[in-house]
């Protein structure tokens, strides 16, 4: 059954991409014409609007015959940004070039994006845990589920008069709504027929991405509880100056290093800014837990989930301390950022790409955690659920005498029960913050009380 409903799923969905594309907003008028002259006209003693039917229908079949006449040569060029995020509006400019010996007038550009639409895998997935979702609506839509509205579609782009051998330039606006790879095939150029009701294509492929990175929300000003600690090897793992004078060697400047430990005379010499490294083996880190195992969690509270770490991952200021930045995907992942190790940048760049992960169970995260909580000073846990393994979780940190601070990210409408749920003793004190998708950036403001 399920089989059956991905296959209707994806002829209709098909059939309306296409007809969104090729009819323009004059053709759209002609084709509710057509609908309701042949809905009225069915009994043609009775009413002459058979007629109408007929004369609408005659100029919709002219119009798409026109439309392969169209038979122009072009050449797209793309400039785009390295990233987007998640509904945040980003232009870029599109070079097209005419190719051939006549110039085009009355030319359109439509984007050419990657089929966004689910695998059977993915739609029967999301077709489980749509049929779980408490609704009165008798129809449930497995693919809004599964999140395959990558973007807002744009809008065909006029593009201005394009000589022979000539080029114009257009200026397109994307939103995206799902993070991750936003892949372009190629970009259609289209001119409408005579009369104005359907668009014939010229298809030229030019392939592209943009890395979509995830939501971030703002985060109020946040000190993590937690002292300087010795770690071995501190000095292969910052490459900034720490708390010792003991001098070890010299490397090549990196961006943020001071300016008072720069080696005069070796610059003087080899023509580059050479600084002096010392030995460092005591700073701040931190973690960043990220939970990707939750297996009822829904869609939303895991995107929400994955937004919150990388807000955390945004504001935490890792000039002068470490964030360790922890999650169960295929392979456990513990990405380190702060101190020229890492950047911010790379952080996101992975929550871009995670995915849940439902093959393993909350202990990997656990024992992932547990190993590297030796050398951390505080965590910052972000979790899909609040029940046994996860509490277990928090009191065996609580025991190694890890600073805290605790997120849950639930569905709307469940928070105030996860609220009075007598457990309190599992929580850490003060620092235990309940989220509902939906209202997650008002929920974080919340911190600000927490702070206090």
């Amino acid at each position: 059954m399920t089989r059956l409903s991905y296959r209707l799923y994806r002829l209709v969905s098909g059939v309306r991409h296409w007809v969104r594309r090729r009819f323009t907003p004059a053709g759209w008028l002609a084709l509710a014409a057509l609908i309701m002259t042949g809905s009225i006209g069915v009994d043609m003693d009775q009413s002459v609007a058979f007629q109408g039917f007929a004369l609408v229908a005659c100029v919709l079949i002219v119009s798409m015959m026109a439309a392969p006449f169209f038979r122009g040569r072009f050449a797209i060029e793309r400039v785009l940004p390295r990233y987007g995020s998640v509904g945040e509006p980003f232009r870029y400019h599109v070079a097209v070039r005419n190719l051939g010996r006549v110039p085009l007038r009355h030319l359109e550009l439509i984007e050419d994006l990657a089929d966004p639409r689910p695998t059977l895998a993915e739609y029967a997935a999301a077709d489980r845990e749509a049929s779980r979702v408490k609704s009165l609506r008798i129809v449930r839509n497995p693919a809004a589920v599964a999140g395959t509205r990558h973007m807002k579609l744009p809008k065909p782009v006029l593009l201005p008069l394009l000589p022979a051998r000539g080029e114009a330039e257009a200026v397109i606006e994307l939103t995206p709504f799902q993070r991750g790879a936003l892949r372009f095939t190629g970009a259609t150029v289209a001119r409408t027929d005579p009369l104005g009701l359907f668009r014939g294509f010229v298809r030229v492929p030019q392939p592209a991405t943009v890395l979509v990175l995830p939501r971030r929300y703002p985060v109020p000003p946040l000190e993590l509880p937690g002292a300087k600690q010795y770690q071995r090897g501190g000095v292969t793992l910052a490459s900034s100056i720490g708390e010792s004078d003991e001098f070890v060697s010299l490397r090549d400047y990196r961006p943020g290093d001071p300016l008072r430990h720069i080696h005069w005379r070796s610059w003087a010499r080899t023509g580059r800014p050479i600084v002096k490294e010392f030995q460092d083996e005591y700073f701040v880190r931190h973690a960043l837990i990220l939970d990707t195992l939750a297996e009822g969690a829904s869609r939303a509270a895991f995107e929400e989930a994955v937004s919150v770490a990388a807000s955390f991952a945004c504001s935490l200021a890792t000039q002068e301390s470490l964030l360790d930045l922890m999650f169960i995907g295929p392979q456990a992942v513990c990405f380190t950022a702060g101190r020229g190790v890492g950047h911010t940048g790379q952080a996101l760049e992975i929550l871009a790409a995670v995915k849940p992960c439902r093959e393993k169970s909350f202990q990997s995260l656990e024992e992932l955690v547990l190993r590297h909580a030796p050398t951390v000073c505080g965590c910052i846990c972000v979790l899909l659920a609040w029940d046994e393994p996860r509490r277990q979780l928090v009191r065996r940190l609580k025991m190694l005498g890890q600073p805290l601070l605790v997120l849950v990210i639930v569905e709307a409408g469940t928070a105030e029960a996860l609220r009075a749920a007598p457990d309190q003793a599992d929580r850490p004190p003060g620092a235990f913050l309940v989220l509902e998708t939906g209202q997650v950036a008002e929920g974080l403001q919340q911190l600000e009380s927490l702070r206090a």
